[in-house]
């Protein structure tokens, strides 16, 4: 036991010995163990060549440039890229010289941060002094040339992936203010970057440097012999006025956004000073929800607090400045959110209003061509009193009254002669139609005919018109088969029969055709209903997720209820296309199950069929 003990202390002490020497406390600071090492990583770090062409615009800019020109050329049998601006060039040395030896050799010390430092020079971007190093990812060699106080140009030279630089004069007539920038050759994968390229990312990412500085920039591609003007990027929609203020601990941010139709393209931005960080701000970590990834907005919100990671730029820091950030956009969501549904729903009132026209429509020719004593049950051929049942204001039903007895070819009542524009009188004609186009008749049974000419635009010919009518298939037999109606007598014996006409207007001739089927007795075609006198209805929604019924008729509101939370009507809601058939196809099922009442289940089936098939394919037409 003892010896066990003594053991045991031994391990104690060697446990504890062990702590006190992995405990001891060290300290220093960091350092580069390799100093080229770490320049390369730095000048790699820029992975989007637009972006480093960007930077080296946004150093003119900040050298008070008013003209900035961008290059891209042939020369040497490569292509390279030159920037020139006419703006302060590179600072001085107490010589007066371009002081080359301190842009080379503080590589992650720029003055601009010095300069924010002291309160100077707030709107200037790029304070890592990392931003000429870019040019490793868009050529081989950097030459940079910017005047002297002697008023002769001097050079500096920098090539990829070695750590010298030169300094040189240049030989030349006369010294030119500002700084060129020029690269070249070309990398392999930026040769295809055109100028107009170039252009279109500089009016998005410089949008409010450019227009806030009033500066000109000008892109001139030699090897597309085009020049372009960089405009800063115009938004489109409705610009959106008295929004709630973005405030944090750290300062205000602003916001410029628009509200317009949902389009892929739709996105806001946010910007630092001017120049645009992130292209959606969507995709940012606590603002992936509502109202910013709805595609409504367009926009941009500046916040000239936050922290960008170097290197890239394009990249925000992740601290207590951008979560003050998020935390403050809270009631700017709220109002966006506000006013986003608000357009929805005029934009569903809208397509609602539509679709209920088109249907209208749809349904009017159809009853053109199918027979009028069994499809009349609506009073589909008179002035509609359900114009209005889309909810459309008066005056807009009213037009739609007129704009569909035009098109249909109805007459206006007696004593009330109609006013038609210019561009409602008729034009040549150019089709004609047989109504109805398909009937079943019994044998010896007697039948009217008639045919509609129609223009271009589907108005009806009345004018310099001639008819002919004939038998081209099967018995029967026809009177007055020179004028626009005409009277059909059945044979005695069943069978199929095929009417046609022929319309002529000076050289143009139009022909049309009619199927009858003779029958030897005809089932009722009419249920005991009385019919809807008031019109084709119009039609609402109502949402009943998890029940089975997809519409209901409403007879005393004259409407349609479509279930809205019926899977196939979301499954409709795909394309405004499909929800339109799937609605003409409800407007068949109530039409024909509320007026062919008492009907055998088959016969009903069969009208459906046949309804359907007409309306769907004057849909296409209207």
């Amino acid at each position: 036991m003892a010896s066990s003990g003594t053991h045991s202390s031994r391990i104690l002490f060697v446990a504890k010995t062990g702590t006190t020497k992995t405990t001891a406390a060290e300290r220093g600071k960091l350092r580069i163990g390799d100093d080229w090492n770490a320049i390369r990583i730095i000048a790699l770090s820029q992975g989007n060549p637009l972006k480093a062409i960007a930077e080296f615009v946004e150093n003119s800019i900040d050298a008070h440039a008013k003209t900035i020109t961008i290059t891209r050329g042939r020369e040497h049998g490569g292509q390279y890229l030159a920037v020139r601006d006419d703006g302060e060039g590179v600072p001085r040395t107490l010589d007066g010289l371009p002081d080359f030896k301190y842009v080379a050799t503080h590589i992650c010390d720029s003055i601009k941060r010095r300069m924010k430092a002291e309160g100077a020079g707030a709107d200037l971007q790029g304070e890592f002094g990392i931003g000429l190093l870019s040019f490793w990812t868009v050529g081989e060699t950097l030459t940079m040339t910017s005047t002297g106080a002697d008023e002769r140009a001097y050079q500096m030279v920098m090539n990829k992936g070695n750590p010298s630089y030169t300094v040189k004069l240049r030989r030349s007539l006369f010294g030119e203010c500002g700084t060129e920038i020029r690269i070249g050759p070309l990398l392999d994968g930026i040769r295809t970057l055109t100028g107009e390229k170039i252009q279109w990312y500089l009016a998005s990412e410089l949008r409010d440097r450019i227009r806030n500085n009033q500066v000109r920039v000008t892109v001139i591609d030699k090897l597309a012999r085009k020049q372009y003007e960089v405009e800063p990027r115009q938004f489109e929609g409705r610009l959106l006025h008295q929004l709630p203020p973005v405030r944090s601990q750290f300062g205000e941010a602003y916001a410029e956004l628009y509200l317009t139709a949902p389009a892929e393209e739709c996105r806001v931005a946010i910007t630092k000073s001017g120049t645009r960080v992130i292209e959606d701000m969507a995709s940012l970590p606590g603002l992936a929800h509502a109202p910013w990834p709805s595609r409504y907005l367009q926009g941009l919100i500046d916040v000239p607090y936050l922290n960008l990671t170097p290197g890239t730029r394009s990249g925000i820091v992740h601290d207590e400045h951008y979560t003050a950030f998020v935390d403050s956009l809270g009631s700017l969501e709220a109002h966006l959110n506000t006013l986003i549904d608000e357009q929805r729903r005029a934009e569903e009132e809208e397509a609602n209003a539509e679709s209920l026209r088109a249907i209208q429509r749809a349904f009017r020719e159809a009853m053109l061509v199918l027979p009028r004593e069994e499809y009349d049950w609506f009073e589909i051929h008179t002035a509609p009193a359900s114009a209005n049942s889309g909810g459309q204001p008066p005056e807009q039903a009213a037009e739609l009254d007129d704009e569909e007895k035009l098109a249909t070819g109805v007459p206006e009542p007696a004593g009330a002669p109609m006013q038609r524009k210019f561009f409602e009188f008729p034009g040549p004609l150019h089709s004609v139609m047989i109504s109805p186009s398909a009937i079943t008749l019994a044998v010896n049974q007697s039948r009217s005919f008639r045919a509609v000419p129609r223009d271009r635009a589907h108005r009806r010919v009345e004018e310099t018109l001639t008819f002919a009518w004939e038998i081209t298939e099967g018995a029967g037999a026809l009177s007055s088969p020179s004028d626009q109606e005409v009277e059909f007598q059945a044979s005695s014996s069943p069978g199929l029969t095929r009417l046609s006409v022929m319309v002529v207007q000076g050289e143009v001739r139009c022909s049309a055709e009619a199927l009858i089927t003779i029958a030897d007795r005809l089932d009722n075609v009419a249920g005991t209903s009385t019919g809807n006198a008031r019109g084709l209805p119009g039609y609402t929604f109502e949402r009943a997720t998890g029940e089975l019924w997809r519409s209901r008729f409403d007879a005393e509101r004259n409407l349609i209820v479509v279930n809205s939370g019926h899977r196939d009507f979301v499954f409709a809601t795909r394309n405004r296309s499909l929800q339109l058939r799937y609605l003409v196809r409800l407007y068949v099922k109530e039409l024909v199950l509320k007026n062919f009442t008492g009907l055998p289940a088959e016969q009903v089936a069969e009208r459906m069929i046949e309804l359907s098939l007409y309306v769907e394919e004057k849909l296409k037409l209207s």
